[in-house]
């Protein structure tokens, strides 16, 4: 698998990055590593229109259009020593853009400054007209495990110590690439698709209410790795009934899990505090907590 050192401003990108904010702006500067290099498997978004990234009422830029996957890639930073872990963050944005500012690039500055080599995941959108909205970032996500996996040497990280931070629909298509088998043809076997740990915010939509159970195409049989997952209370986008019925499946599957539910603080808050909700602003802390006793924040 090479590496693409071309930046998100190349031919592929729309004129409208110029309006990205800084802080999207700054995975354009990075190293980016192309998962489907030999072309992906259906269902594909078409190149045109051509990606881009809009800077919203709220000041935060979002991405669009996104018909070539890649990794963008944070290493350590402000002076950490590396943990010899990877952790691919996946953005969430309902499968329309993605919100790969406050849910991607500032989460990874984050990690790389506590030594984890972050990957930001830009996967395939809009997908909310296929069939199957989640199939093409599942299977991205899928692939991006097997593409770290692979080069895991390249960036100083255990091949055993790759995981998954996914947002919102980002944190849907996070639990079903990891209870689901290959969901492509054509890949290697020999490579686990599986991560070795999962942090979830606020996983979108991945309670069925029809059911009263988690959705049917996540199959906490197929494996479940250790897992962090945060949820607010009055989030009426992702259900805190959904976060709880996973908790549930890997309390019972005797798999490490802590579950964080705060009473207020909405959805879509990613990296950024909220006023009047203490939840959005402690997660990240109690996340570190978790991550050092699995003894990710030390080599």
């Amino acid at each position: 698998m090479r590496v693409d050192r071309r930046t998100a401003l190349g031919l592929a990108v729309g004129t409208a990055v110029g309006a990205a904010a800084p802080r999207s702006g700054n995975a354009a500067d990075r190293a980016e590593v192309l998962i489907w290099p030999q072309g992906m498997p259906e269902p594909v978004v078409p190149a045109n229109p051509p990606e881009r990234i809009e800077k919203g009422a709220d000041g935060t830029g979002r991405r669009f259009d996104i018909s070539r996957p890649r990794l963008f890639v944070f290493p350590p930073s402000g002076g950490a020593r590396s943990n010899g872990a990877g952790v691919i963050v996946v953005p969430g944005g309902g499968f329309t853009k993605l919100a790969d500012e406050h849910e991607g690039s500032e989460a990874c500055e984050f990690l790389a400054k506590h030594g984890f080599t972050a990957f930001l995941l830009v996967h395939r959108c809009p997908t909310d007209k296929h069939a199957d909205p989640s199939l093409g970032p599942a299977q991205d996500v899928q692939k991006a495990i097997q593409t770290v996996r692979q080069r895991a040497g390249d960036w100083g990280i255990g091949p055993n110590r790759v995981g998954l931070m996914g947002f919102s629909a980002g944190g849907q298509v996070s639990v079903i690439g990891a209870t689901n088998n290959l969901l492509f043809k054509g890949g290697d076997a020999a490579v686990s698709h599986k991560p070795d740990f999962m942090l979830l915010l606020y996983p979108w939509k991945i309670y069925d209410p029809a059911t009263r159970g988690l959705r049917a195409d996540i199959h906490p049989e197929g494996g479940l790795p250790p897992t962090f997952i945060c949820q607010m209370g009055d989030d009426t986008g992702s259900l805190p009934q959904g976060s709880t019925l996973l908790y549930l499946e890997l309390i019972n599957r005797k798999i490490p899990a802590e579950l964080h539910i705060y009473e207020k603080g909405g959805h879509g808050f990613g990296m950024r505090s909220r006023p009047g909700s203490a939840g959005p602003a402690d997660w990240p802390a109690r996340a570190l907590d978790w991550l050092r006793v699995r003894g990710l924040l030390t080599p």
